[in-house]
């Protein structure tokens, strides 16, 4: 999963102004992360990395066909 990490929250007294202002900008780009790995596409994607060669070999098809099939006229970009 892009962008997993762990961010640790300070609450006390040690908290910066700077942490403070990041804070939606950190947000969205959570949300950002969310959106595009919720998209089918992404999702598929996701699944013909997990494949080897020898597995793709052995359905008949290369990774790039797989790809292109996929993402479509996206594929192009």
């Amino acid at each position: 999963m892009a962008g997993t990490g762990i961010v640790e929250r300070h609450n006390g007294p040690n908290h910066s102004i700077l942490g403070t202002l990041a804070t939606p900008f950190v947000a969205f780009g959570r949300f950002m992360v969310l959106l595009a790995e919720s998209n089918s596409k992404m999702r598929a994607m996701t699944r013909l990395n997990e494949l080897s060669d020898s597995a793709l070999a052995a359905r008949g098809v290369t990774r790039d066909a797989e790809m292109r099939r996929i993402m479509g006229i996206d594929a192009n970009l």
